[in-house]
């Protein structure tokens, strides 16, 4: 059931109006959110997907639905070749782009324990979340330095505070995203921002799915979270938003936590 706390946050600012913003893994889940809300704050979209497009159309619609304007593209994250040729395309539609939003990710979800380490997993989460990562950021973001100016957010996650004892290669793949986030942003300054969000847990279609979240894993999560809530993905959009917006100009290298207090790291 929604928050009346998230909701009230969830009001449109348009501080992306007249901007272009590419977010990949947009056809479902955070992705998808994070794409609708920035339409809603005026930005022109690059909806991005790699096997479902039925769900890139479906978040195409919605920001149609709301007056905005979109464009749908394909690259497999993995592949260099595909994200230069979607860089291209993004670049091309929109006469530059001014903000990429590096969602996706890939959290081993059919392994449920350290026990269950399997090399082709391992291999196939940091292709995506180091390799892709960096390959999305070193492509835009090269090309954000020719054009002037630039924003790029990547969604990371709070296992590099805490751990993954169920996937340790998804911690790893977090991290490295952390590592690459500081780089590039030391690399691209001062004409280029770069940071990092670190959502916490997020009531997605695939988390609800989870046999462990289906007993018992959720209240417990509940129980260790200040805030005592656990949101949906339009719940959590503002930070994203905060990040690709002017809101956060004198920000870089940063690495933001939105996790309802569960981590509550020190100074």
């Amino acid at each position: 059931m929604p928050d009346d706390r998230y909701t009230a946050g969830k009001r449109s600012l348009n501080r992306l109006a007249g901007r272009s913003v590419l977010v990949t893994g947009a056809s479902r889940g955070y992705g998808a959110a994070i794409a609708v809300r920035a339409a809603s704050e005026g930005a022109r979209v690059a909806v991005h997907y790699n096997r479902t497009r039925e769900g890139a159309e479906e978040t195409a619609r919605r920001i149609g639905e709301m007056g905005g304007e979109s464009i749908i593209v394909q690259a497999d994250i993995k592949s260099w070749d595909d994200i230069r040729a979607m860089t291209e395309t993004v670049f091309d539609a929109f006469d530059g782009l001014d903000v990429l939003i590096n969602n996706v990710g890939d959290v081993a979800s059919e392994q449920m324990s350290w026990r269950d380490l399997d090399e082709a997993v391992i291999d196939r989460v940091l292709a995506v979340d180091i390799k892709g990562t960096m390959l999305m950021i070193h492509e835009s973001g090269t090309r954000m330095l020719e054009q002037g100016h630039g924003v790029i957010v990547n969604v990371t996650s709070t296992v590099v505070v805490r751990g993954s004892p169920r996937a340790p290669q998804y911690a790893a793949g977090k991290y490295g995203a952390i590592g690459l986030t500081k780089s590039y942003a030391r690399a691209f300054a001062p004409t280029v921002r770069v940071n990092a969000l670190g959502p916490g847990f997020i009531e997605t279609e695939s988390t609800l799915a989870r046999d462990d979240w289906q007993s018992g894993r959720r209240e417990q999560l509940l129980a260790m979270t200040p805030m005592q809530h656990i949101p949906s993905p339009d719940e959590i959009t503002g930070p994203v938003m905060f990040l690709a917006s002017d809101d956060s100009v004198h920000m870089t290298g940063n690495y933001v936590i939105a996790d309802g207090g569960y981590s509550m790291v020190g100074a």
